[in-house]
């Protein structure tokens, strides 16, 4: 398939580099990381103000009607400059679970907030054990008249510190298999008996927070989806946020491609720039097979999520495990063709580094998306 982006979707990536370029430079990322919430609610709001949360949420829901073929441009672009904004949690992970599961009075209701910037919203799935996969969620909801109450710990939820609604994975029924049993819950962050921690994390650019639910009472009428069937929903919705992944991965490995490119030619050894020794071409010449096989991998899948097509199962698990593999050779590569000067705190190279591992173990690390892989093509 010849697959390039139309003439509006390349104006967006013009138009979102110039803004990260002229916002969101590495001495920005660098202040945030210290910062308690991780973001900047003025540049939040800044984006807010383009459509960027909007951009892949139907219009009669207060979006912008794209698909994520959009979302994927602004993905990589903000991959590239590690911009960080909840934006794939609030606008990923939270609102394509409300559009797939989701009622029409709970999309009405809960969408126009998520695609205005106005609410962050965050999904919470993992537990202690850090497993993407339905057997992890140990968490409980038991029906108590017009309301359930909620008991559980969620860890390594993205974003969760600062989400002013979080959605909760917990278990209504019996589990006879992994996936029965698992249903969604829309928990507002200040429902007494929620509490939450900020972890310390690796990746300073990208908070995950522990969430801590006991007795926590929210009204019947904040489950999304029918009870004891949400697995399906989490499953689709993980699909839609690693290929939204991927496109971050790509414009994260193609930034450390730049650098490295750049350092070459500036580095003088022995006479003469590093970039002209064969040994550190051979690496350049990796990472850039690296970066455009990770391009055509995200591409595609972004292109079969948008179009609804059958392969999304089987194109999302091989971007991830691709994309993570690719950024993460990438950014070690990049700090080795830097030599000393790629190890210290002072040099972005550690950033993305550090951005690298932490997207590959995110939603499941390379060897757990190829499991999902073989199972969906029969090995």
């Amino acid at each position: 398939m010849n697959f390039a982006f139309s003439e509006e979707q390349e104006m967006l990536r013009d138009s979102a580099r110039r803004f990260l370029e002229e916002k969101c430079g590495s001495e920005t990322v660098r202040a945030l990381m210290e910062t308690e919430s991780g973001y900047d609610q003025g540049l939040w709001a800044e984006i807010a103000e383009q459509g960027w949360q909007a951009m892949a949420i139907p219009e009669q829901y207060g979006g912008a009607g794209f698909t994520i073929l959009e979302q994927i441009v602004l993905m990589e672009e903000m991959g590239r400059a590690l911009f960080p904004v909840p934006f794939l949690a609030s606008a990923v992970l939270a609102a394509n679970t409300l559009l797939v599961g989701g009622s029409e009075d709970q999309k009405v209701v809960f969408l126009p907030g998520i695609a205005a910037g106005e609410t962050i919203w965050t999904l919470a799935v993992t537990e202690e054990s850090g497993r993407w996969d339905a057997g992890g969620v140990e968490a409980t909801a038991k029906r108590d008249g017009d309301e359930y109450i909620i008991n559980g710990v969620k860890t390594f939820v993205l974003d969760g510190h600062i989400a002013d609604t979080l959605i909760v994975a917990a278990r209504t029924g019996s589990q006879v298999e992994p996936d029965d049993g698992v249903s969604l819950f829309a928990v507002p962050a200040s429902t007494a008996g929620l509490n939450r921690t900020k972890l310390d994390t690796m990746d300073q650019t990208r908070p995950l927070a522990m969430i801590e639910l006991s007795e926590v009472r929210i009204p019947a009428s904040n489950r999304i989806g029918e009870e004891g069937g949400a697995w399906p929903i989490i499953e689709t919705v993980t699909d839609i946020a690693v290929v939204a992944l991927a496109a971050e991965q790509v414009g994260g490995a193609q930034k450390c491609l730049e650098m490295a490119v750049e350092y070459a030619k500036v580095r003088i050894q022995f006479g003469r720039p590093i970039g002209s020794f064969q040994a550190i071409k051979h690496k350049c010449a990796d990472m850039l097979v690296q970066v455009e096989s990770a391009k055509s991998a995200a591409y595609y899948a972004a292109w079969a999520t948008s179009e609804q097509n059958e392969e999304v199962a089987i194109v999302a698990p091989l971007a991830k495990s691709y994309c993570s593999e690719a950024y993460f050779f990438c950014a070690a590569e990049n700090i080795q063709i830097h030599g000393g000067i790629g190890f210290t705190w002072e040099h972005d190279a550690h950033l993305y580094f550090k951005r690298a591992k932490s997207s590959e173990l995110m939603f499941g690390d390379p060897a757990f998306h190829r499991a999902r892989l073989a199972d969906q093509i029969g090995l």
